[in-house]
């Protein structure tokens, strides 16, 4: 799939280019063009003109369809959006046939199916009332669009994170510039394909490559005629996002990083324990935001669950690689302190030798580490790798603590077969997302997202409309 900027119903390949690598063997696939201002400025002035056009004044209704039209075209071309995000992503094929696009056609017909059931949650809530001293009146609530929404998208699941965002924007009535990561622009571009053949009106749908930092990224996120921010990545570009959006006041929703904890009680079913932190560790090769770093284990089952889960580890087979060099190294580096710190290394800490094309790749050995101090830098920081640290705890207040004890709160889990326990431990992790004797059990209308310096917001059902749409208050005087 070539790389194309789609703006205002137009693809176009205008900018500077560069290479886009595939992380599986390291070869490159193609070229990329980079977005400049003007092709930004274009974006959103296309976005602001389709709210001013007919999808402005599109019913429910019609949004739903739309939405509906997405997901059918998506589904049409399943396996084309299936060899485009393992191209980008290195990560196996199975992978993206049960998660990725499954997931980005469900994101559509949810919301359609949301919008349609519950129009009022979108866009046109009314509740009558009276107001106090000044006689009869009606009061009811309007919810509008924000207007133009800009969406950046992650490189670890890029078809998937960016339709959460897209399907929710654009069912309240938004329109919408996506800038993916530079990474992964391929099923994006595809996607833009597929909004195009579903005759969408020109500029609803808008998209820009490019990368953050001084260039497409920033220039979308700073301009003054977008009226809100999706973004789902690392912490620090949150971050810098955010001070772009102070100097216009821009609403945002942010779903950041994570150092998330599970924890495994001596009550807990150990088999089950152990594959689930096998599973929530190592899963795209650790390169997902929920992925657990670090496992707190109650001391008396503690030798038992390291030697298993060391065991299971090393049993893997069919990872996929690191999204890049330069991500490879990083986490690499992270294992070079690990050990200057003094930690023991289960199983992996290194890199692994295929004897394939996947020996040109970016692939890093899933690890299992013990023995480091809580203030260590591969314990307090995320790695965002095959990777995890694990530790022992003696009590339940003690497991609680060292899992609070991080600048993050994404997600965690607890293992336990004690059901008052889960439900006591539960509400005092500090993570948004608390699952018990599972990982990643997802219903897409449940909130999603973070706090301290895992997010703003959340995401999910009609959480998204809400952050989406602006409630506008009505009073008549009767």
């Amino acid at each position: 799939m070539k790389a194309e900027h789609y703006v205002g119903g137009v693809f176009r390949s205008d900018g500077p280019v560069f290479p886009l690598i595939g992380p599986g063997d390291g070869a490159e696939l193609g070229a990329v063009p980079e977005a400049t201002r003007e092709v930004v400025d274009d974006a959103v002035t296309a976005a602001r003109s389709a709210l001013r056009g007919p999808w402005g004044a599109a019913s429910v209704e019609d949004r739903a369809a739309a939405l509906r039209a997405v997901a059918d075209g998506i589904q049409a071309r399943f396996d084309e959006f299936v060899d485009a995000e393992v191209a980008d992503t290195g990560r196996p094929s199975e992978f993206a046939r049960t998660v990725d696009v499954p997931r980005a056609v469900g994101n559509f017909r949810a919301y359609a199916d949301l919008l349609y059931g519950r129009p009022e949650r979108a866009y046109t809530t009314q509740v009558p009332g009276w107001s106090a001293g000044t006689g009869q009146a009606l009061n009811y609530t309007v919810r509008r669009p924000l207007g133009v929404v800009a969406v950046i998208s992650p490189w670890n699941l890029p078809l998937l994170l960016s339709t959460w965002k897209i399907a929710p924007a654009l069912a309240c009535g938004n329109t919408v510039v996506l800038k993916p990561s530079e990474e992964t622009p391929s099923t994006a571009t595809l996607l833009a394909r597929v909004i195009d053949d579903a005759g969408l009106p020109d500029g609803v749908f808008n998209l820009v490559h490019g990368h953050g930092p001084d260039a497409a990224g920033a220039f979308l996120t700073g301009h003054p005629d977008v009226d809100a921010i999706a973004f789902t990545g690392e912490s620090a570009t949150g971050a810098a996002i955010m001070r772009d959006a102070a100097d216009h006041v821009t609403p945002v929703s942010f779903e950041l990083g994570g150092k998330n904890p599970a924890l495994v009680f001596a009550d807990a079913d150990l088999d089950a324990a152990v594959d689930g932190t096998v599973r929530s560790s190592f899963t795209h090769s650790g390169q997902i935001c929920l992925c657990t770093e670090r496992v707190y284990v109650e001391r008396p089952i503690f030798e038992e669950f390291v030697t298993r889960l060391g065991e299971r580890t090393a049993a893997l087979d069919g990872y996929g690689p690191m999204i890049s060099a330069e991500h490879r190294d990083k986490v690499l580096s992270y294992f070079r302190l690990a050990r200057e710190d003094g930690a023991t290394v289960v199983t992996g800490g290194g890199t692994p030798t295929f004897g394939d094309e996947r020996d040109g790749g970016f692939h890093v050995e899933p690890t299992v580490l013990t023995g480091l101090p809580e203030t260590s830098r591969a314990v307090r920081e995320e790695i965002f790798g095959p990777v995890c640290h694990v530790a022992p705890f003696d009590t339940e207040d003690e497991a609680l603590a060292l899992a609070n004890d991080s600048p993050y709160g994404l997600a965690s889990t607890v293992w336990t077969r004690d059901l008052s326990r889960a439900h006591r431990v539960a509400p005092r992790v500090e993570t948004g997302i608390v699952w018990v004797n599972c990982w990643n059990l997802r219903d897409l209308r449940t909130p999603f997202g973070g706090v301290k310096a895992s997010g703003i917001g959340r995401e999910g059902g009609e959480y998204s409309l809400d952050f989406f749409s602006e409630p506008v208050n009505v009073c008549i005087q009767i």
